[in-house]
């Protein structure tokens, strides 16, 4: 199914492509889209065009930073609507819950969760690319988006415990230690950020909580009141998936409803939890297969399966090939 990204995603494109010596308009045609993208913050992108976009710009430029080029300097109302909601908010916790809750209307390909443990909070981002596309651009753009918004509630001196990136390091790290300091890593097992519950706890001086419950009202309205089932079940299934519980039941337990409601409710939108699962399986695999920085044995296991034979008997039954011999026709780093 093919799923969208707001036009907004592309602000400050254009300026960064120019500093790259690109021509911004001929990329944006080599990619499928067209120029009104650049200008109209509220168009539906195909997210695949998109991520196309920002690799083949990367690429151009040598700038192996791109994406976060252009997240340095987004501002908070580039989020649009979703913005005015978050703005009123009491506390960060609430902003950044209402940021994952509406993620879909920004990027329908991005699926995000906040945990908490102890004193620690962790944003998990995870975006899920059509099969065999790359994603560091819009990953380093993504993190680097919900960083910013953290920033603008906490201080432009506020600084995570960690940023985390599943890809490798790029050979230069400069920009990414003057965004992010030094806590910046890659070769981690997910995206997203680390920061403490403090953090989460400290109060939103802008918030109006009358204000807040006219914004939402006025979001749902049009954007439609309520979430499909298939955007409340992936989330969910992202979290459990390295765990190896990614049941139908656990996902119940998690939407707070029966087996039968979720089962009911993805049947209304033509598909089965079996289904949702599989997919997310299928992207994900191709993003850890063909990066190439961890074992099998690990890809298995991020992915929910008991044992890499498991693993690598699903892997051939999707993709008419092995593993193993998918990663020795890939080109050398």
């Amino acid at each position: 199914m093919q799923k969208f990204v707001r036009s907004a995603s592309l602000t400050n494109y254009a300026e960064v492509a120019r500093v790259a010596g690109l021509d911004p308009l001929a990329m944006l045609a080599e990619a499928g889209l067209s120029a009104a993208s650049l200008h109209d913050p509220d168009l539906r992108l195909p997210r695949d065009a998109v991520g196309a976009l920002l690799e083949a710009s990367a690429q151009a430029s040598g700038m192996e930073n791109f994406g976060l080029r252009m997240a340095q300097t987004r501002q908070f109302s580039n989020l649009g609507p979703v913005a005015l909601v978050a703005r009123e908010e009491p506390t960060v916790r609430r902003v950044v819950r209402v940021l994952l809750r509406y993620s879909h209307l920004l990027n329908e390909a991005i699926y995000s969760t906040l945990e908490e443990a102890d004193d620690i909070a962790v944003i998990h981002e995870q975006l899920l690319v059509g099969e065999g596309r790359l994603s560091r651009q819009s990953t380093e753009l993504m993190v680097g988006v919900m960083f910013r918004s953290l920033q603008f509630f906490l201080g432009a001196a506020w600084n995570p415990l960690r940023v985390c990136f599943v890809h490798t390091p790029p050979r230069d790290l400069s920009l990414h230690t003057r965004v992010f300091g030094y806590a910046v890593a890659f070769g981690q097992d997910f995206n997203g950020i680390v920061c403490t519950r403090q953090d989460m706890d400290a109060a939103n001086p802008m918030a109006d909580p009358v204000m807040a419950r006219y914004a939402r009202q006025v979001l749902e309205a049009s954007s439609g009141s309520s979430m499909r089932a298939v955007d409340s079940v992936r989330p969910i299934l992202l979290m459990l998936l390295p765990s190896g519980e990614c049941s139908i039941d656990r996902v119940a337990q998690q939407l707070g409803v029966d087996r039968r409601t979720v089962h009911r409710r993805l049947l209304r939108e033509g598909t089965t939890f079996t289904q949702v699962l599989n997919t997310i399986r299928r992207e994900l695999a191709v993003q850890y297969v063909e990066d190439g920085t961890r074992q099998l044995s690990q890809v298995a296991e991020l992915l929910g399966f008991s044992a890499l034979s498991a693993f690598s008997r699903w892997y051939r039954q999707q993709f008419g090939e092995v593993a193993v011999q998918r990663r020795r026709m890939l080109p050398r780093k």
